[in-house]
């Protein structure tokens, strides 16, 4: 028996972009730094990405593709990797959520979720 495992663990954090938003033509711009930390055995690799991004009028964008930030980052044993990208909204509240497909360096593949977060305009939700 392999006691083994893979335990991919992710956190996010947002900003909202002020100055490369435009709320006068529904354009909100926001950053999320992930930090995607290895806490398990074994090593793995991340070999792509699924977005679902979400506004308030209910407005849906999928994001799919090939690792992160043009990278598909191997993470031993302890280790972390972290990146910021950013979504663009037309509303000033939305949201995301997703998963990283995962290879582990022992051939298994894996899917690591990304919980829900929020992306906000600060001071519009008390």
């Amino acid at each position: 028996m392999n006691d083994k495992h893979c335990d991919i663990r992710i956190q996010v954090a947002t900003r909202y972009i002020d100055d490369q938003s435009d709320p006068d033509i529904n354009r909100y711009v926001f950053a999320y730094t992930i930090t995607i930390s290895n806490s398990g055995d074994v090593a793995a690799r991340l070999i792509s990405r699924h977005w679902i991004i979400t506004d308030a009028n209910g407005k849906v964008q999928e994001v799919n593709g090939d690792g992160v930030v043009g990278e598909q980052p191997h993470l031993n044993p302890g280790e972390v990797f972290r990146y910021t990208s950013g979504a663009v909204l037309e509303t000033p509240l939305g949201a995301m959520q997703g998963l990283y497909r995962m290879e582990a360096d022992n051939g298994i593949g894996f899917d690591a979720p990304i919980e829900p977060f929020t992306l906000v305009v600060p001071g519009l939700l008390n």
